[in-house]
């Protein structure tokens, strides 16, 4: 283990990298733990711009488990059984299939179109029109389903699921577990196929050991800050996360598919 370690401090990183990795730690944990999403794509964003996306998107998906059980006794108290099951049971139907099309299709393409989708949504949900009939159990199962497949082929599952969630109309307490019981069973997904491809190394599973007290701390300081300013600031906060993840991975797929054309 110590050598493993030694080995990541040796490998290249400077004192900005590491500064730059506990910097989005800590802020993908606040905002998990203040909004209930957004924290595995902060992640990503930034641990790829130093690992590489191989390396970010399991240290994402491992650091954020002892987070998830953090926030879980949110979810199963204050969340609507009715949003959260059939949302849940079609992601996890969906996303091993959206891990099949990740080989077919190119994932930089689908991000663009799905930052577009989030964008729009923000814009829709700040004017407060929302999801028609958002309490049907074949748009639950439809949107779970989609998030389900992009959560597979490209880990963005989150932002749809928060859309939907935001377009109930219930109070702020219930939509924020809405929220984290959605990520949750989307978080979960990602694991079997993460595992499945052999992305789980020695050295992204101790990387993630090292990332995660900083993550429950930054989770922990969230879930205050809800407490104390949540019914306030939740609805803005969610959608402004929103928007600033669906902008920056918009042109960060941009930048990339360029790149590749």
């Amino acid at each position: 283990m110590e050598e493993i370690i030694l080995n990541y401090i040796e490998s290249g990183l400077t004192r900005l990298d590491i500064l730059s990795i506990a910097s989005g730690i800590f802020l993908a944990g606040f905002v998990r733990g203040f909004v209930g999403f957004g924290a595995s794509i902060i992640i990503v964003l930034v641990l790829s711009f130093i690992l590489g996306p191989h390396e970010a998107v399991p240290i994402a998906a491992l650091s954020g488990l002892p987070s998830m059980l953090q926030l879980l006794p949110t979810a199963i108290k204050h969340s609507e059984k009715v949003f959260v099951l059939p949302f849940g049971l079609a992601a996890f139907f969906a996303a091993p299939l959206g891990t099949w099309i990740l080989v077919i299709v190119n994932p930089e393409l689908m991000k663009i179109y799905i930052s577009g989708f989030v964008l729009v949504m923000v814009c829709f949900l700040y004017r407060d029109v929302r999801f028609p009939k958002a309490d049907y159990p074949a748009l639950l199962i439809s949107i779970g389903g989609a998030a389900g497949l992009i959560q597979g082929a490209t880990g963005m599952g989150g932002p749809p699921a928060v859309a939907l969630a935001l377009s109930r109309r219930t109070d702020t307490e219930k939509q924020r577990a809405n929220v984290i019981g959605a990520v949750t069973t989307l978080n979960l997904c990602s694991l079997l196929p993460l595992w499945y491809y052999d992305f789980f190394s020695t050295s992204v599973v101790v990387m993630s050991i090292m990332c995660i007290p900083l993550y429950i701390l930054a989770t922990w300081l969230g879930t205050r800050f809800f407490a104390r300013f949540g019914h306030d600031y939740f609805r803005n906060g969610a959608l402004l996360v929103l928007a600033c993840i669906g902008l920056t991975a918009l042109i960060k797929a941009a930048f990339n598919y360029s790149n590749l054309s």
